[in-house]
């Protein structure tokens, strides 16, 4: 079963939503705050350990019920269906889309061309455990006898963004493994990570589904031949491990078939780090905490799969994206978390957001006459507070931002905890109630400055308001919680993909640039080039010279 090819701008639905967009588009939320004192909980939904408000939006019920009726006329629920059913919804590369099922229990069955995949998800997960309790135990020894301190992930893309954020999030939950991350092809970057290292005591895992990846292969082969400087050709078999489906690369690397952990088709590499492309993850923090990173992604996925849409967090979320991006014309949207622990979050969901769904055709394979995809960015609270907010209050964009915040601080210290939240909860209040020139001039008059000063000066201190935001409030940031929120995003992709009418899970635009990368390459080692624009031409004259 296919998904429907459905021109999202020919619906009835839209056509309202364009009339009530026209109609609303200029009403400041404090007015409606006013109007209905319950509309923060109209517009408030509690989930778990999980409490989102996306009240301070610039809509109203009526917004609400007219994208309902969009996703229905677009078949949004069918979508889902065959989402979770091992359709082939990534039809350009005539796949199914079921990193779903990567977190699915045991109990599940999903099937894929007849045959139930769970079981074969199952025996790889008991093979991350294994392997992970062997290495972090001490049990598996490094090629002179002793444990392993480090771990080092080869990958680039999907197979180093998930579990480089993943890590990096959970680092209060690590064990006594220092696990570091290999992805650019630099070489600076792969050497400034082999001088911290030990070969003695360092475990590489090498994360490339064809095994022929150039950043990941260079980067491979230049660690290898560095180890081989201590060690022989048969210590690489107990030092290197991959994630591949190339079992015959692997092999020629020196890699023991016991050591390959395999990778499927129908997982994209950017959903790709419930699967063994998170080893790296479990062995960082611990098998059990990986489960849970699991579970909680599996708690998401059936509050996606069976929630109302009124009540759904992932589906109200790719609304108001749409939303602005299709009605208010808004091109980008901002993350913001408030710990520092997701400091790598916003990096990692600009692959997933913006690689899956930056495309310009259409279902239909026509060219779209709609914007698609949105700009996303975003660096943690406080810090961007002192960086770009100046834009997001007085600037001449409107930006939706998510704030993502947790009650709890890991290490208690709640002097810091409470201020971190004050600023967390009143960046939303500023942002959507603002500053009018009336409190403004009351504010200069009570400081005692001069009626010229107050009438130069109050101009720039005014603060429009009317910016929307979402706020995401977990309890505390735990390896489940992190999988609920990556997989509520996760799910949001999916929906905004359904309703622009456009494949989100194939990724040719990053394939021209790799292609005449290795063109140009080729010319670097000839005197004669091949033919170039001149532009181009003459960048690599300069780097040959």
């Amino acid at each position: 079963m296919a998904l429907s090819n459905i021109n999202p701008t020919t619906t009835q639905a839209w056509k309202k939503l364009h009339e009530h967009f026209n109609e609303i588009k200029d009403v400041h939320m404090k007015k409606w705050f006013d109007e209905a004192p319950n509309r923060a909980d109209r517009f408030t939904i509690k989930w778990d350990d999980f409490f989102v408000d996306y009240s301070k939006n610039r809509i109203t019920p009526e917004t609400m019920t007219l994208f309902r009726e969009l996703a229905n006329e677009v078949n949004l629920s069918e979508a889902i269906q065959c989402y979770f059913s091992g359709d082939k919804i990534n039809q350009t590369e005539n796949r199914a889309v079921l990193h779903t099922a990567l977190r699915a229990s045991e109990s599940k069955e999903v099937l894929l061309e007849g045959n139930n995949i769970i079981p074969e998800v199952y025996e790889v997960r008991k093979r991350i455990k294994r392997f992970t309790n062997e290495v972090v135990n001490g049990e598996k020894l490094g090629y002179t006898g002793k444990p392993f301190t480090d771990i080092v992930n080869i990958g680039i893309g999907g197979s180093d963004l998930g579990p480089a954020m993943v890590v990096d999030s959970l680092q209060f939950y690590k064990n006594h493994l220092t696990t570091h991350f290999v992805s650019n092809v630099d070489g600076d970057h792969v050497s400034e990570i082999i001088k911290k290292l030990n070969p003695e005591t360092t475990l590489f895992v090498i994360v490339s589904k064809t095994f022929t990846t150039q950043e990941t292969l260079s980067n491979a082969t230049t660690i290898r031949n560095w180890f081989l400087k201590s060690a022989n050709e048969t210590a690489v078999s107990s030092h290197f491990v991959a994630v591949s489906t190339n079992i015959n690369k692997v092999k020629e690397f020196g890699i023991d078939l016991e050591n390959i952990f395999p990778m499927w088709d129908w997982v994209g590499g950017r959903f790709s780090l419930w699967s063994a492309v998170g080893l790296s993850i479990s062995l960082s923090i611990g098998n059990d905490h990986f489960e849970s990173l699991l579970l909680g992604a599996q708690k998401m996925d059936e509050h996606f799969r069976t929630e109302t849409f009124e009540f759904n967090i992932p589906v109200i979320l790719a609304f108001l994206s749409v939303w602005y991006n299709n009605f208010f014309e808004v091109e980008s949207e901002a993350v913001i978390p408030y710990t520092q622990y997701l400091n790598q979050f916003t990096t990692y969901l600009q692959q997933a957001i913006m690689e899956s769904n930056g495309k310009s055709i259409d279902r239909n394979g026509n060219v779209v006459n709609y914007q698609t995809g949105t700009i996303v960015w975003g660096e943690p609270g406080t810090n961007s507070q002192h960086a770009f907010f100046q834009l997001i209050h007085q600037g001449t964009k409107l930006i939706p931002a998510d704030f993502i915040g947790f009650a709890k601080s890991l290490h208690g210290n709640k002097d810091h905890q409470d201020k971190l939240m004050a600023n967390f909860i009143a960046q939303t209040e500023a942002l959507m109630n603002g500053k009018t020139k009336q409190v403004v001039i009351d504010e200069l008059e009570a400081g005692n400055h001069s009626k010229e000063k107050i009438e130069k000066l109050s101009p720039f201190k005014v603060f429009e308001g009317n910016k929307p935001t979402n706020t995401i409030f977990i309890k505390k940031l735990t390896p489940e919680s992190l999988g609920k929120l990556i997989a509520m995003y996760e799910h949001k992709i999916f929906v905004q993909g359904v309703i622009w009418n456009i494949y989100s899970y194939d990724q040719f635009g990053v394939e021209l640039g790799k292609q005449l990368a290795g063109n140009i390459l080729n010319d670097f080692d000839k005197n004669h080039l091949a033919k170039h624009d001149a532009s181009t031409q003459n960048l690599i004259d300069f780097y040959k010279n």
